[in-house]
């Protein structure tokens, strides 16, 4: 079975692009267009990583990240960040929250899958 992946954007390009290249690895991918969105999601299906913004409308993605280690099936799942952020401080902010990875964009889909790959095996 492929893992199943959670791709969080409000940007509906962006979240088109991170799926495509992770369904043509073989990986299983939903879409949400916000944090708030995404924490309903998660609460009622258990995804193998979640990939998120940080900018985002209504719940940001460092939020987000923060709510879902409350969760007792998300302790331990990698969360990665995505996102034009590349200050020193917005990252301190995402691995405090518990943030597993920070990917730039825009991102190279190859890196990026070898990135899912690595945090999930």
């Amino acid at each position: 079975m492929s893992a199943h992946i959670l791709v969080v954007d409000d940007s509906a390009s962006m979240r088109q692009m991170v799926s495509f290249a992770l369904t043509s690895a073989g990986y299983t991918v939903d879409e949400a267009e916000d944090g708030q969105v995404a924490l309903g999601r998660a609460q009622g299906a258990r995804f193998n990583a979640v990939i998120t913004d940080v900018n985002m409308p209504n719940m940001d993605g460092i939020s987000l990240i923060r709510e879902l280690r409350q969760l007792p099936d998300y302790k331990f799942t990698p969360l990665l960040m995505l996102t034009t952020e590349s200050a020193a401080d917005k990252k301190a902010d995402g691995r405090a929250a518990g943030a597993t990875g920070w990917l730039v964009k825009p991102f190279d889909p190859d890196q990026l899958v070898a990135t899912v790959r690595r945090v999930i095996s």
